[in-house]
């Protein structure tokens, strides 16, 4: 398992991240682009989700905040999305948090003052989600970011 999650990093880390989590609002169009994907934004007072849907069929949702922050991203669909792309510039915590596990199976965890992280699944049936805990706009739970 680890030299699958070291093969995993290392192809991702090839592709240059354009921008997501923790990143203004304008990174989820360029997501879009990136993915050649469709989406669709629903609003509410106090953020609004961008649904991102792949060719393929992995949805990714990114969580806006009013200040134009995004504060969360979650994934599900038959395909790993590109962590690198909507993880931006925490990918780096997510790689460090893989090269120290250990062998087996299971689903990554990072939980970290700054990143949370759950990532899962197989082959066609990848989820997870990553939030930025600081950054929860006041009154929102983790149970809402589905």
């Amino acid at each position: 398992m680890k030299s699958v999650i070291a093969l995993l990093l290392a192809l991702l880390s090839s592709v240059p991240a354009l921008a997501a989590l923790g990143a203004g609002e304008d990174s989820v169009a360029a997501d879009q682009a990136q993915l050649k994907a469709t989406r669709r934004i629903v609003s509410g007072q106090q953020y609004s989700v961008h649904e991102i849907q792949t060719a393929a069929g992995t949805v990714i949702r990114e969580y806006v905040s009013a200040q134009g922050q995004v504060f969360a991203v979650v994934w599900r669909g038959p395909q790993l999305p590109d962590l690198q792309q909507i993880l931006g510039t925490y990918f780096a915590d997510f790689q460090a948090a893989g090269q120290g596990r250990r062998a087996g199976r299971g689903p990554l965890q990072v939980q970290q003052p700054g990143l949370v992280l759950h990532s899962g699944g197989h082959m066609r049936a990848f989820m997870g989600h990553a939030y930025l805990p600081q950054a929860l706009p006041a009154g929102v739970t983790i149970d809402e970011l589905q």
